[in-house]
């Protein structure tokens, strides 16, 4: 499944089927926490929110995908992400866009 931030495809025709998107909430690991407040107190990146972060979103764009799979799309376009705050501690990561065919 190809996905695009853009609202067309270059040299392809295509019909809008409708919006697809995934999610996933995460929460902080106690153990990351622990490294994350020494590592800042130092600077830098914070490895392990880094690496948490992109798993979060891989999944929540593997969602999205499966969802544009089961109605028949060949691509997602217009495709974005958002993060909110669900709790103290747990964030929303939500990936959406606009699942299309294309034209024969």
């Amino acid at each position: 499944m190809k996905l695009y931030t853009t609202d067309f495809i270059s040299g392809k025709e295509i019909e809008t089927i409708q919006m697809v998107k995934g999610s996933i909430v995460f929460s902080k690991n106690v153990v990351r926490d622990v490294f994350a407040g020494l590592k800042s107190i130092i600077g830098g990146e914070l490895a392990g929110y880094t690496e948490m972060l992109e798993q979060a979103r891989q999944e929540a764009t593997n969602r999205m995908v499966i969802q544009a799979q089961n109605i028949g799309a060949d691509a997602i376009v217009s495709v974005r992400f958002m993060t909110s705050a669900v709790m103290a501690g747990a964030a929303e990561i939500i990936v959406y866009g606009t699942a299309v065919k294309f034209k024969k």
